[in-house]
């Protein structure tokens, strides 16, 4: 079997989370960019937020509505995250983060890892 390496891992995790996106919350991200840092995966998604949460953030409370919806969601689906992340990586996720911006339209996902992923690369 060969051994993935740290790009292709990375590339891997952007496109799971791509489908995640799109099968699971309707839509997914125009772009997408995973970085391994050590014990964490950090997940950047440009261009996420639909064109009704955009107007919906416009009124008051409404970005606060959009964020609150879309962490829901997400804590929803956290048990498929995790198996999503370990299935790629094979180490444990010890918690997830995220937040979504309704001004920028982006995401960042934060997976907290039990182990150190990036020492997998280096042997």
């Amino acid at each position: 079997m060969l051994k993935k390496t740290k790009g292709q891992m990375e590339a891997e995790i952007s496109s799971a989370i791509t489908k995640f996106e799109k099968e699971h919350l309707g839509r997914g991200p125009k772009n997408v960019r995973t970085f391994i840092i050590e014990d964490m995966i950090l997940i950047r998604l440009m261009g996420i937020i639909t064109p009704a949460e955009k107007k919906l953030a416009e009124g008051n409370d409404g970005a606060q509505m959009v964020k609150q919806t879309r962490r829901w969601l997400i804590e929803s689906s956290a048990s498929l995250l995790k198996n999503l992340i370990k299935d790629i990586s094979g180490k444990e996720v010890q918690s997830i983060h995220t937040d979504i911006s309704s001004r920028t339209g982006e995401r960042i996902f934060l997976f907290s890892m039990k182990e150190n992923v990036e020492k997998i690369f280096n042997n």
